[in-house]
C-alpha cells in the first residue's frame, strides 16, 4: 500500500470507522451519519468530527466524501485501507479456526483486536499457511491482494421456495450467542438445507438440515434471515 495511506494518523479508530463505512456501504449508499454512530456505538458529534476530519485531506488523502444531510462514501484511497483491515480480520478468523482451534464463535473479537497490527509480511505467512482462501469462517469473502471481492449469487435462506435446495454459504450475524445457536442447529457453511414448509401465521419456518432426509427442523424468519445460500435451481424434491 502507498506511503501516503500510512502514519501516524492511522489509528485503529480510523480503521474501524473507514470498515464499518464499507461494510453499511454494501446495503446502504451513501452510509447515513446516524446509522454509522449506531454500528461503532460512539456519538453523533464524535461521528460528525470523525467525517469532517477524515474527509478534509489534511495531512493525509481525503478517505470519505461527505454529503450534507445525505450521508457519506468512501473515496479510492478510504476503501484501500477498508479492504486492507477487511482482508486482515478474515484471515485472522480462518487461522485462528484451522490452525489454534478456536471456534467460529470466538474469533470475531480476537480478530478485531488483531487486525490493526499484523504487518504485510505476517498478512502474506497467513495467506500462504491458509493456502490462499476466498472465504472466512463465516462464508464471508476475504478481499485479495489487489481489493478485488468475488461475490457469489446469493438469496435468504428464508427467500427459497417450498421443497426448494440450497447449500448454506454464508451467516450475516457473527454475534457468539447466534453462531452458537446456528452451530447446534447445524446451520453453518457448507451445509445443505431443504425448505419443507411455512407458517406464516406464527413466521416460522421448517428446515431440511444436512440431508433431504433430515427430519425438518422449526426455524424463525429472523433466523433464516441470518442465512445466506447457494440455490440449487435443479429439480426440487
Amino acid at each position: 500500500m502507498s506511503d501516503t495511506l500510512r502514519g501516524e494518523w492511522r489509528t485503529p479508530a480510523v480503521e474501524d470507522f473507514l470498515k464499518q463505512v464499507y461494510l453499511i456501504q454494501q446495503q446502504v449508499n451513501p452510509v447515513p451519519t446516524m446509522l454509522l454512530a449506531r454500528a461503532l456505538d460512539i456519538s453523533a458529534p464524535s461521528t460528525t468530527d470523525m467525517i469532517k476530519r477524515l474527509s478534509s485531506g489534511e495531512n493525509f488523502p481525503p478517505l470519505l466524501m461527505h454529503a450534507p444531510y445525505r450521508g457519506v462514501r468512501l473515496t479510492e484511497p478510504g476503501e484501500k485501507i477498508a479492504l486492507e483491515v477487511i482482508r486482515h480480520h478474515r484471515l485472522l478468523e480462518l487461522y485462528l479456526t484451522q490452525k489454534l482451534g478456536f471456534s467460529w464463535d470466538e474469533v470475531h473479537e480476537e480478530a478485531d483486536r488483531l487486525e490493526h497490527y499484523i504487518s504485510e509480511r505476517l498478512e502474506a505467512r497467513i495467506a500462504d499457511a491458509l493456502g490462499h482462501p476466498e472465504l472466512d469462517p463465516h462464508g464471508d469473502p476475504i478481499p485479495a491482494l489487489d481489493g478485488t471481492v468475488t461475490l457469489p449469487e446469493l438469496v435468504l435462506l428464508s427467500d427459497l421456495a417450498i421443497a426448494q435446495r440450497g447449500t448454506v454459504s454464508r451467516i450475516l450475524d457473527q454475534s457468539p450467542e447466534v453462531l452458537r445457536y446456528l452451530s447446534e442447529l447445524g446451520l453453518v457453511p457448507g451445509v445443505l438445507v431443504v425448505l419443507a414448509d411455512r407458517a406464516p401465521l406464527n413466521d416460522t419456518l421448517q428446515v431440511r438440515i444436512g440431508s433431504r432426509a433430515a427430519e425438518p427442523r422449526t426455524i424463525s424468519m429472523q433466523v433464516a434471515r441470518k442465512a445466506l445460500v447457494v440455490p440449487d435451481d435443479s429439480e426440487s424434491i
